[in-house]
């Protein structure tokens, strides 16, 4: 049966004004027209319109609602739920920080700038910052590209549902993190003859290294040895040969990472664990200070 846009709008309880939009932009194409000129439309299409009515109440766009005639609808919809849920993750985000700050007596501009900074990064902006991050500070070099792109998703963690002022501030200092040109140039900087030869490490080899040399320098600060004292000058000088010949380096340059290691990285990570509400430090980092500590007073 053909209806016309009057009788169209009758059945549906939409305004015409609404349906000829609707008709103009895609989302209801007309099936034809009668002699007079007036539009035509089928029982599909008043169906078409019921659904059309949905999902403009629960907010999806039109030109995804478009789109419909080339995607499943079960697509759109899971499409939007994401929408939804990142949509509902932001206010709860910012209703964290307008509670605490009605909370104090007087407002300050740190909550003003938690309101306005959580407002410019949502989803997408976060991502586009890692993604740059990554980019520029990897460069050309293959092997530091794949080792920051396995450390991608966990770089800006999610904010839990309800964040506390301390989750917040950590996850904002986070990304001015991500975005400092000082930051990203002192990462490129660091290791460099490391990842120039990256490529031809045995990554076993290495790994294997790693975890030995964390273990025993990790039993060392826990034993109470101190880093500058004498007894652990020999034990600085094994544990930094052996990581030495795994990343077929000199001792010297291994010292020297960590004498100029920048002290932003062990903050981004010590950040993270705030966010996810993880202990600080954990035993890998408790282990390297140790090395880093003990290798700057006898090896530097």
């Amino acid at each position: 049966m053909n209806y016309t846009i009057g009788q169209l709008a009758r059945l549906s309880g939409l305004p015409v004004k609404t349906i000829r939009f609707y008709s103009d932009i895609g989302v209801l194409p007309e099936r034809g027209r009668t002699r007079s000129g007036y539009r035509l439309y089928g029982d599909e299409d008043r169906g078409r319109l019921e659904l059309v009515r949905t999902l403009r109440e629960i907010g999806v766009d039109l030109a995804t609602i478009r789109s419909l005639g080339e995607r499943d609808l079960g697509e759109v919809l899971s499409l939007h739920l994401r929408t939804v849920e990142t949509q509902i993750r932001a206010l709860q985000r910012t209703r964290a920080v307008l509670r605490a700050t009605l909370e104090r007596d007087e407002p300050a501009d740190d909550d003003l700038r938690r309101l306005n900074a959580l407002g410019r990064l949502g989803a997408a902006e976060t991502a586009a910052l890692v993604n740059d991050f990554v980019d520029e500070v990897a460069g050309e070099n293959a092997a530091r590209q794949e080792w920051l792109g396995g450390l991608r998703a966990a770089m800006v963690p999610d904010l839990p549902d309800e964040p506390g002022i301390e989750q917040l501030d950590a996850w904002l200092e986070l990304t001015e993190l991500l975005a400092d040109d000082g930051f990203r140039a002192s990462l490129r900087a660091m290791s460099g003859d490391f990842w120039q030869n990256a490529d031809g490490i045995d990554v076993a080899a290495w790994h294997e290294a790693n975890t030995l040399v964390t273990e025993r320098a990790l039993a060392a600060a826990r034993d109470g040895v101190p880093p500058e004292s004498e007894a652990a000058a020999p034990l600085v000088a094994e544990l930094v040969a052996a990581l030495a010949g795994a990343q077929r380096r000199t001792p010297e340059s291994v010292v020297r990472d960590y004498a100029e290691h920048d002290p932003r990285a062990g903050r981004y990570w010590e950040l993270v664990a705030v966010v996810n509400g993880t202990p600080w430090p954990p035993e890998s980092v408790i282990a390297h200070e140790w090395i880093a500590a003990a290798a700057t007073t006898h090896l530097g």
